[in-house]
């Protein structure tokens, strides 16, 4: 784990919110001079902390009005079931997220599609279709009051 000092940790906040703002803001905002605050993003860069910026989507914008976490329960608890599954999952536009997590059920799923409607397909035609899915459990998100996702 590399250590990190507070300019480097400002400097992965500020990047963290605003993964576009230029190398001279950024070096104004944590008081650094342009040409060293270059050299520490280059470096956390190199090492792997700092791995890709992405852009912030407007989901309402294209469409997507509904979003839900899915608890998946497999089956079978084996390595072929969850190659598998996440295979599976990895090319379904819809999961935006897959997680394999510990207690009683194998994934925890993020789906985002245009509707109700749409899920539903979703639920039906590629999850219920999937033989080693044994339990689906749906939360609908109705707000996200604190979601810092990039």
């Amino acid at each position: 784990m590399a250590e990190l000092d507070e300019k480097s940790r400002e400097i992965l906040r500020i990047l963290t919110a605003h993964g576009r703002i230029s190398n001279i803001e950024l070096a104004e905002r944590v008081s650094l001079s342009a040409s060293a605050c270059l050299r520490r993003v280059q470096e956390m860069e190199r090492q792997g902390i700092i791995e890709g910026y992405r852009a912030r989507l407007g989901r309402d914008k294209l469409g997507i009005g509904f979003a839900a976490y899915l608890g998946v329960g497999l089956s079978q608890h084996n390595k072929a079931a969850q190659t598998a599954f996440e295979q599976a999952m990895a090319s379904v536009e819809e999961v935006v997220e897959c997680h394999n997590i510990t207690g009683n059920i194998e994934y925890l799923l993020r789906v985002e599609c245009a509707d109700l409607k749409a899920y539903k397909t979703f639920h039906t035609d590629v999850l219920g279709s999937l033989p080693m899915v044994a339990s689906i459990t749906t939360y609908v998100i109705l707000g996200s009051p604190k979601d810092e996702r990039s």
